[in-house]
């Protein structure tokens, strides 16, 4: 399953040419531009399933840096700085990784 089939692909682009530059990504904005935010939990659900490329169940750090990447292929990939704050955010059981319900959490703050 591709993002675009979850969100609408013009919104998609619009929210990553707002943050192509270097060390601008801010998730909220992000979750919110795409529409992912006013998406079911299904949808959701959906999209954290496209974005765990390992199908571990979890998105791990490596995972986080590529993330704009599954949206389009013609994302960036998150600077360091980026993917750690992605993942400070989102991370509430401190294990290192985001699971299905800490980043459905994520999406609808």
């Amino acid at each position: 399953m591709a993002m675009n089939s979850i969100l609408n692909p013009d919104d998609i682009k619009k929210a990553l040419d707002a943050f192509q530059a270097v060390d601008s990504f801010d998730h909220k904005r992000f979750f919110e531009m795409v529409g992912l935010k006013a998406k079911s939990a299904d949808d959701v659900k959906k999209a954290f399933h496209v974005l765990d490329a390992d199908n571990s169940g979890y998105i791990e750090e490596e995972e986080l840096k590529f993330v704009l990447k599954q949206f389009d292929k013609g994302g960036r990939d998150l600077t360091d700085k980026e993917t750690k704050a992605f993942l400070q955010a989102a991370d509430k059981d401190g294990d290192g990784k985001i699971g299905a319900e800490e980043f459905a959490a994520l999406v609808r703050e």
